[in-house]
């Protein structure tokens, strides 16, 4: 019988030289800095890969005698040196005027709440674009020097890894995450041990233990209850990300939220400003309250200065996308809240109810309990504001608190830094400073032709590559023959990527539509069946493991690949990773994306290839309704609302197909005498000049500090100061308000004139009955539209003034106006409440009109 097994892993010593090798491990800075990464790749390229590019594992890896030659290279040394002064730099940058109306304060601190973030392969805590955009987020709030702090889980598995075999069958594979070779640190207490908070559940205590990840000049603290103090259910709450029944998923939201809240109090930190990324972390919102109650304040009164700091982002563009929990469940974790803060059922339900819902909805609390409200992109956020009309159920849409901020990129993450050299060269030495800046991006048309397009074939050389290697283990694993690979690779040549490559890669959900290519086959292959025009499709991305259908659109790509007209010409690559979409991102020539509008909340993966130089054909949703110009890529428009879906898809597809045909490949083969297309490099450099300045994170985190985080900080101090007076007023305010609705009635008190002159001025006088109401209580105002026009923001409104007493509690409001414009038109009155601390004029809700 073999003996018992034992594992030791020896670490080698790191020389006194090379010692801040592992301060630069240690900081995810390393996941946007090509150099630093650069300079542990030169020590072992094997290893390297190896290690998936982890800085941390590749140092407790590395070969002694190696690393002891590393610590006698004058060259390696003076490489380090060159990383290190860059780092150093960047941490010790001095803080400009913080961004925001009024600026955000020294003091200030936004604490920032998503349930996964994706920076790097080396920290799989991430599943998909929520998680990148949470990095982005993070990274461009260092690079800003925002005082700022962000919070989430620690799963033992992340995202799955994946494989697809002969038969087009995706395999979910997970493995045990090491948090030794993450770049995370436990933190400890003033004694040394471990710092552990405790998150009450029904009957028992769940303890969690608090990491830490530095992202360059910020901290990431993360969660995790693996601990022994727990029991072993309790123990595999974080196990898998977006794993488990509902009743783990409840329990991992609790943790974040409320967890997270706790954490943060337990390190000493006091955020003036709290950001609920997604409705996951809503229950920070009760946390709070709890908190609040705690200190002899009303729920109502705790209800309103919990909201008044906080910052509510939704990405979902489909109510039935938004998380939603059983309302006994949710009382059966929340029971001892309710008695805490003094709420009944009915109470804690409602702040979780939207509509004749039964289930408590966790984009309703987060809306409730928060006064900044925003989705993703300019179409996410009215399809969000109708989404969320119960929230304000007497203000139209168009008026409603819901606003937006655009998602962008973090351009040091990904714009290759084949560029580098040339933008130095065209745009000027400290281009990464100008980012927003249209006038150092109207340079790239500077960059001659012919040097843009070879930076171009090289990132497509390099993306190919990968490709090639990737396809090849893959058919090799199917028990796939050589003779057959070099037919399906004989497009995706690295030696010469001369074809015309377009890119899909996303996940498979099926609003994404990653078929719509195939919606006509016989189509399809006549515009593929040209040997002088040949064009290479790349597909790749993972679909849920219980998304069936996600999981046949993989299958129906995979047998369409293996089709004699489409073999080589259509390829499906395994093991989408942050890994293979950097190379994919950067080296097509167009990135394809072709969503059910308006379903694309934002996505990302377009502004990362137009970034790079890729053009974009896409249907005009999401970022892309607000990016395209007509000269940076090509436009797929929605289809006429009505149609039915296979109606939608057909036209939609004859577009795709017509442009293909008509404009994209003839435009890539025309005038090649060069070497190149110039038509196609003029539309590149303007894919750059146009997206770069206007969809980059500096851009993004500037918007949400001036539209959101300094107004919710400048709140808070209103609200918070003099025992929350502020808070205290707000809140019987309101009370007296909604008691007093109902009863609140409009009349005319003169006669409506059909009719008038330019420059002639009209009267206006209401009769308001206030029911025991001030007059400063509410506005009374007048709307103007042109006729057919909704109420929006953008109509043109008039307050009326208020003049006196008419007897039985009614009062008289009036205004005397000339009007501006010539035309038909028409005009509403109506009455809403006003007070000087509301957040949003409309925040409440209430509207009446005449």
């Amino acid at each position: 019988m073999p003996g018992t097994r034992y594992q030791l892993e020896v670490n080698p010593e790191i020389p006194p030289r090379l010692a801040r090798l592992d301060e630069l491990a240690n900081n995810l800075w390393y996941s946007w800095d090509r150099p630093t990464r650069s300079l542990f790749a030169r020590l072992s390229t094997g290893l390297w890969r190896a290690v998936h590019y982890s800085p941390k594992a590749f140092l407790k890896r590395v070969d002694q005698k190696k690393i002891n030659e590393a610590g006698e290279d004058s060259v390696f040394l003076g490489t380090m040196n060159r990383v290190l002064s860059a780092y150093d730099s960047y941490l010790a940058e001095p803080r400009l005027e913080l961004p925001g109306k009024p600026p955000l304060q020294a003091s200030d601190l936004v604490a920032y709440f998503c349930a996964e973030f994706g920076f790097h392969e080396s920290l799989p805590i991430y599943s998909g674009g929520l998680g990148i955009l949470a990095g982005d987020h993070c990274k461009g709030a260092s690079d800003l020097h925002l005082p700022f702090v962000a919070v989430g889980l620690l799963y033992r598995q992340g995202y799955f890894r994946q494989t697809i075999d002969r038969d087009g069958n995706q395999t979910a594979h997970y493995g045990d995450n090491d948090f030794d070779d993450m770049p995370i640190e436990t933190v400890h207490t003033e004694d040394g041990r471990d710092l552990r908070i405790a998150v009450d559940f029904p009957g028992r205590i769940v303890w969690a233990r608090i990491w830490r990840a530095r992202v360059g000049t910020n901290s990431l603290y993360l969660l995790d209850t693996d601990l022994e103090e727990n029991s072993e259910a309790d123990r595999g709450i974080l196990h898998q990300l977006y794993g488990g029944d509902r009743r783990t998923r409840i329990e991992q939201e609790i943790l974040l939220g409320v967890g997270g809240a706790r954490a943060l109090n337990a390190l000493g930190l006091k955020p003036t400003v709290w950001h609920i990324n997604e409705g996951h972390a809503a229950f920070l919102v009760l946390e709070r309250i709890r908190n609040l109650v705690g200190q002899n304040m009303p729920f109502a009164a705790a209800l309103e200065a919990a909201a008044a700091n906080t910052v509510f982002t939704t990405h979902t563009a489909v109510p039935a996308g938004h998380d939603h929990f059983a309302d006994d469940m949710v009382m059966h974790y929340f029971g001892d809240f309710c008695n805490a803060v003094g709420l009944d059922r009915d109470g804690l339900l409602g702040i979780g109810r939207v509509g004749d819902a039964g289930e408590f909805n966790m984009t309703a609390l987060a809306v409730r309990g928060s006064r900044f409200h925003n989705g993703v992109s300019r179409i996410h956020g009215e399809v969000s504001s109708r989404i969320c009309a119960d929230m304000w159920p007497q203000v139209t849409s168009y008026e409603n608190p819901m606003d937006y901020v655009t998602n962008s990129v973090h351009v040091p993450t990904f714009l290759a830094t084949d560029w580098h050299e040339t933008f130095d060269r065209h745009l000027g030495l400290g281009w990464q400073h100008r980012l927003t800046d249209q006038s150092c991006w109207d340079g790239v048309h500077r960059i001659p032709d012919q040097i843009f397009w070879s930076i171009r074939q090289s990132l497509k050389a390099q993306l190919l590559h990968l490709v090639h290697s990737r396809v090849r283990a893959q058919h090799m694993r199917n028990q796939g023959s050589e003779a057959h690979l070099d037919r399906v690779l004989r497009y995706a040549d690295p030696t010469n990527p001369t074809v015309l490559t377009i890119g899909f890669a996303r996940r498979f959900a099926t609003y994404k539509r990653a078929a719509l290519l195939f919606n006509d086959l016989d189509w399809l292959r006549e515009i593929m069946s040209d040997a002088q025009r040949p064009v290479l499709f790349i597909f790749a991305g993972k679909a849920h493991p219980a998304d069936e259908p996600g999981r046949q659109l993989i299958r129906q790509i995979a047998e369409l690949s293996r089709q004699r007209e489409f073999e080589g010409r259509i390829l499906l690559v395994e093991g989408y990773d942050l890994h293979l979409a950097r190379r994919m991102v950067a080296g097509v020539d167009v990135w394809l994306n072709n969503p059910i509008y308006p379903l694309e909340a934002s996505g990302t993966s377009g502004i990362k290839a137009a970034i790079n130089g890729a053009i974009n054909l896409s249907v005009l949703d999401g970022w892309w309704g607000e990016g395209y110009d007509g000269k940076n890529g090509w436009a797929i428009k929605p289809a006429a609302d009505g149609l039915d879906p296979a109606q939608r898809d057909s036209d939609e597809a004859r577009t795709l197909y017509e442009l293909l045909q008509d404009s994209v490949i003839p435009m890539y083969y025309r005038n090649t005498s060069l070497g190149y297309s110039p038509e196609w490099v003029k539309m590149a450099k303007q894919s750059i000049a146009s997206i770069m300045p206007r969809f980059n994170m500096q851009r993004m985190v500037a918007d949400y500090a001036e539209k959101f985080y300094s107004r919710a900080a400048d709140q808070w101090r209103r609200y918070s100061a003099d025992s929350f007076s502020g808070a205290r007023q707000l809140a019987e305010w309101k009370a007296r308000i909604r008691g007093a609705w109902p009863r609140i009635r409009l009349r005319r008190i003169n006669q409506s004139v059909p009719r008038i002159r330019y420059g002639e001025t009209l009267h206006f006088a209401i009769g308001v009955q206030l029911d025991g109401l001030s007059p400063n209580d509410l506005t009374v105002e007048l709307v103007f539209t042109r006729p057919g026009e909704p109420t929006s923001a953008a109509a043109r409104r008039y307050e009326l003034l208020y003049e006196c007493p008419l007897g039985d509690g009614e009062h008289r409001f009036s205004r005397e106006l000339t009007p501006d414009q010539c035309g038909k038109m028409e005009y509403r009155v109506r009455v809403f409440p006003t007070h000087e601390l509301l957040t949003h004029p409309f925040e409440m809700g209430m509207t009446i009109w005449l």
